[in-house]
């Protein structure tokens, strides 16, 4: 198994986001995107453009606005899975923002392990 290089927990979620960016013409570009998971330094969207690595971009969601840079964009059988990583003066924390789903695989790996009675 790959070993963790992320600092932060990343938690699994689905919720739209709105996500802008601009084009090497400087053009803006804007999407929806369905956040995929999410951390307090970076996320994963699924957007079904290509955007470029190293491209800034803003996420935007109810009561925040996250602003990082895309480092990789890779097409997967349903569009372009973007991972992002938040600028650090741009975090995201569940008291701004809580995605509609929201699941800590660790919390539930570790309810899995304890004794049935």
């Amino acid at each position: 198994m790959a070993e963790e290089r992320r600092s932060d927990v990343r938690l699994m979620c689905a919720d739209m986001v709105e996500v802008r960016w601009k084009t090497a013409m400087n053009q803006t570009r804007r999407a929806t995107a369905l956040l995929e998971d999410i951390s307090r330094s970076g996320a994963c969207l699924q957007l079904e453009s290509h955007l470029p690595p190293g491209a800034e971009l803003e996420v935007s969601c109810p009561n925040c606005q996250l602003v990082g840079r895309v480092r990789y964009c890779v097409y997967r059988e349903i569009g372009y899975f973007v991972g992002v990583e938040f600028d650090s003066a741009s975090r995201w924390s569940p008291r701004t923002f809580r995605p509609q789903h929201l699941l800590n695989l660790r919390h539930l790996v570790a309810g899995s392990r304890r004794p049935k009675v």
